[in-house]
C-alpha cells in the first residue's frame, strides 16, 4: 500500500509538472524593459521597439498584439520565425498580426533557412517587411539618428564590422544579431552599445536554475549591452522550465 500511494504522489508530482511546462511554453507574456544610454541622440523621441524572437511553430495569439498595438515604433524579429514542417500560412498570419503593431524588420536565424525561402521572402514582401541580412536601414522616422544593422546566421564579428564601417559613428546603432555570441566580439572602435538576440530559449527546460544556455536577460559588456529574450516558441518538446515564452516592449532612451 505504502509503495502504491508513492507511485501515486510520483505520478500527480509529474503531471503537475508537465501541465506548469506546457503552460510556460505557451505563455503570452510581454515584458516591458526600458534601456538607458548616455550617447543616445538628444533631440528625439524615446525609441520603443517590439521584440519577439525564436517563434518556431507557435501561431502569435492576439492579446499580445492588442498589448503591443499602439506602444511600439517597430518591430523586430531576431530569428527563427519559422522552421521545417511549419505550414506557410501559419507563418503568413503570424506576420500579418505583427504589422498590425508597427512596421517589421526580420533577420535570418538558423530553422528559417530550413523552410522555402523564396515562399519567406514573397510573404516578407506582400508585408513589405525589412529584411536586415548584412546590411543596415535607418529609421526615418527618427530623423535618421537611429541605425539598425542586422546579421545573417551564422553571425560573424567580420560581417558586422564591415557594415559598421560604412555607418557615420554619430548614428545610434543597434545590432540585431539571432545568436547572442557576438556580443564577445564587440571592441570599442565598433561603437555598439545595443545588441539584440535570441536563439537559446534561455536554456528552455532549466533543472534547479541551471540549464544549457544562460536565461534570458540583459548582460553588461565592456563595450556593449546584450538583450537576450526567451523566445516565444520551442525546439523539440513544446515544454519549458525556468525560462518561460516571452516577447518585449523595450525602450530605448537617453540616460
Amino acid at each position: 500500500m505504502t509503495g502504491f500511494l508513492l507511485a501515486a504522489v510520483l505520478l500527480i508530482a509529474a503531471a503537475f509538472l508537465i501541465v506548469m511546462m506546457v503552460r510556460a511554453a505557451f505563455a503570452n507574456t510581454v515584458r516591458e524593459e526600458v534601456l538607458t544610454f548616455d550617447d543616445y541622440p538628444a533631440q528625439i523621441d524615446d525609441l520603443t521597439i517590439f521584440f519577439i524572437s525564436d517563434i518556431h511553430r507557435r501561431s502569435i495569439h492576439d492579446s499580445i498584439i492588442h498589448e503591443a498595438k499602439g506602444s511600439a515604433d517597430v518591430v523586430i524579429i531576431g530569428g527563427d520565425l519559422t522552421e521545417k514542417g511549419v505550414p506557410f500560412s501559419r507563418v503568413r498570419e503570424n506576420i500579418k498580426k505583427l504589422i498590425e503593431i508597427a512596421p517589421i524588420y526580420f533577420i535570418w536565424g538558423n530553422n528559417d533557412y530550413e523552410v522555402d525561402i523564396q515562399k519567406l521572402e514573397e510573404l516578407f514582401r506582400e508585408f513589405d517587411v525589412t529584411v536586415l541580412k548584412n546590411n543596415s536601414a535607418f529609421l526615418p522616422t527618427f530623423d535618421n539618428k537611429i541605425v539598425l544593422i542586422g546579421t545573417d546566421y551564422p553571425d560573424t564579428s567580420d560581417s558586422m564590422q564591415a557594415i559598421l564601417y560604412s555607418i557615420k559613428k554619430t548614428a545610434f546603432r543597434i545590432v540585431l544579431s539571432h545568436s547572442p555570441d557576438l556580443a564577445e566580439k564587440v571592441t570599442d572602435s565598433d561603437g555598439v552599445p545595443l545588441i539584440l538576440s535570441g536563439h537559446t530559449h534561455g536554456g528552455q527546460i532549466r533543472i534547479f536554475g541551471m540549464g544549457p544556455y544562460e536565461k534570458g536577460g540583459i548582460k553588461e559588456y565592456q563595450w556593449t549591452t546584450l538583450f537576450v529574450s526567451n523566445g516565444y516558441g520551442t525546439s523539440l518538446l513544446p515544454l519549458r522550465l525556468g525560462a518561460p515564452a516571452e516577447t518585449h516592449l523595450i525602450t530605448v532612451k537617453k540616460g
